[in-house]
């Protein structure tokens, strides 16, 4: 299923007041369900991912936390679906973007794999690359920043 497919899908949960849609097909199995105005996105042929580590009760936030230095100026790329982030195209290759990177419209910033699907995230606007907001191989979430634009 292409990127904007799956866009169209997510819009037409989350405008309407169905609250759950899955589609079959001989190939890809979508499911998206709306929690209290918020969608969460079901792929069954993801392996499970590791647990996340709470921090113990009562723990103090790391120092550095309150220290985050302010994001840039400009728009922020979001991620439009859920999946793994990849700045290249291969573990060996050069990231597409760096910060400081200039892109025009369509030009191609990130990789998301979602459903072992490798989907590429391209520049709406054009501009200079300001910041990466995500690690290489991290989850990402739909709507989560991923670059800062200006």
């Amino acid at each position: 299923m292409d990127l904007r497919k799956l866009k169209k899908l997510i819009d037409l949960v989350e405008e309407s007041s169905i609250t759950e849609l899955e589609i079959n097909d001989a190939e890809e199995r979508v499911r998206i369900v709306k929690y209290g105005g918020a969608l969460a996105q079901q792929a069954y042929a993801l392996p499970p991912q590791a647990p996340l580590h709470a921090a113990p009760a009562g723990a103090a936030p790391p120092a550095n936390a309150a220290e985050e230095p302010p994001l840039p100026e400009g728009d922020a790329v979001k991620a439009p679906m859920v999946g793994t982030f990849y700045r290249a195209s291969s573990p060996g290759a050069e990231p597409f973007v760096e910060i400081g990177s200039v892109v025009k419209v369509g030009d191609t910033l990130c990789i998301i794999e979602a459903m072992k699907l490798l989907n590429e995230i391209e520049a709406e606007r054009a501009g200079t690359v300001k910041a990466i907001l995500i690690e290489n191989g991290q989850p990402v979430e739909y709507g989560e920043p991923l670059f800062i634009v200006g």
